[in-house]
């Protein structure tokens, strides 16, 4: 049995109280890496989304950042991450969401990112098109770098942290304008949104692009590893997602 869109963002809902009710207040943070960092809030929204899911359709397999991989079906796999933006979120700073996609046979099916300060549910269903809160969206307009602001994160590696230094650079001084918001999920469905022209990023896990680029490319863009290649979705989970006449221009600069 396969989920809705609508049980998707009934469980993204839930997960965002989480989230909404713990902002502002003080947090138990722990750290998985010397910058990489994890709550409470996170681990309590990630078991609710695993027992929602899990007692609707026992026997899929879910990835999750913070549970780790729920061994099961692999026709039918789910990629969560409960709190998208945790670094923003311990220090008070309003830019994060939940993320939950679906997975059929290997393709991605459906994809919800909710964010609960601003109430924006932006998703998808494959072949039906992008919402933001039940109007579509669709990927900007935008033809050329200068007239660009694109998106970009950092990975926590030092040499992959300086290889983007480079590319930030080298971009920066052909695009408008670079921003670092510190929430990949919500860097790629504000691409998809056509509030940013481009995302770009190294080193990324496979819940952090799970449902923005299912997204991106329901509402338009174009989503391909950083070489270039269709198949994004494998380790190590670099990806370039922007509107189809930037895509080549970026891909060009990041491989020059």
């Amino acid at each position: 049995m396969q989920p809705t869109l609508n049980f998707i963002m009934d469980i993204c809902t839930q997960a965002g109280e989480i989230l909404k009710n713990g902002y502002g207040k003080a947090h138990h943070i722990e750290y998985k890496g010397p910058i990489d960092l994890v709550t409470e809030i996170d681990k309590q929204a990630d078991a609710l989304l695993l027992e929602r899911i899990l007692s609707r359709f026992p026997g899929h397999s879910i990835i999750a950042e913070e549970s780790g991989v729920t061994s099961g079906s692999q026709q039918h796999s789910w990629y969560i991450d409960p709190l998208d933006g945790t670094s923003n979120y311990a220090h008070g700073l309003p830019i994060f969401c939940v993320s939950v996609a679906y997975a059929f046979e290997g393709q991605m099916r459906l994809a919800c990112a909710y964010d609960p300060l601003r109430g924006e549910y932006f998703y998808a269903e494959r072949s039906q098109g992008a919402f933001l809160n039940k109007s579509p969206i669709h990927v900007s307009q935008t033809r050329t770098l200068l007239d660009s602001i694109l998106v970009t994160g950092f990975p926590h590696d030092p040499e992959g942290m300086q290889e983007n230094v480079r590319h930030f650079v080298n971009l920066m001084r052909q695009a408008h304008s670079i921003r670092r918001l510190g929430s990949a999920v919500l860097d790629q469905v504000y691409v998809a949104a056509g509030r940013m022209d481009g995302y770009w990023a190294s080193d990324v896990s496979a819940w952090d692009i799970a449902a923005g680029t299912l997204i991106i490319e329901e509402a338009g863009g174009v989503v391909t590893s950083l070489s270039g290649a269709a198949d994004y979705m494998q380790p190590p989970y670099g990806i370039l997602a922007a509107n189809p006449w930037l895509h080549p221009l970026i891909l060009a600069e990041l491989n020059a």
